[in-house]
């Protein structure tokens, strides 16, 4: 059984930054597609950011392209989600997620393993 946890999260100003950390135990991340999504109240739960492990190419939604940046370290098995010049727009629970695709998918339904979310709150 995989589990994935997510840590990082926060209350921030917009214009700061925060990492998200998501850590993948029982399994490798490889082979794997690692998907961060968000979820605002009221709204679709959404990716905004993934990565194929295996070769390492990335997707970024556009309205968050430019500011958060994907990084991973195959040692401990994380990805991280480093989030620069944040706007209240950006409040919503962030989770990560792992899929046995070998690219980059959009739908929730086709990821396999789900963290817990983690709270990114900003203040305007």
């Amino acid at each position: 059984q995989v589990q994935l946890v997510e840590s990082g999260g926060g209350l921030v100003q917009a214009g700061g930054s925060l990492r998200l950390s998501c850590a993948a135990s029982g399994r490798t991340f490889s082979d794997c597609v690692v998907g961060w999504f968000r979820q605002a109240p009221g709204k679709e739960r959404r990716l905004v950011a993934a990565i194929t492990w295996s070769y390492g190419n990335t997707y970024y939604a556009d309205s968050v392209r430019g500011r958060f940046t994907l990084s991973r370290d195959n040692a401990k098995n994380t990805v991280y989600l480093q989030m620069n010049s944040l706007k209240p727009d950006d409040t919503a629970v962030y989770y990560c997620a792992a899929s046995r695709s070998t690219k980059v998918v959009f739908t929730t339904s086709l990821y396999n393993y789900w963290g817990q979310g983690t709270q990114v709150t900003v203040s305007s």
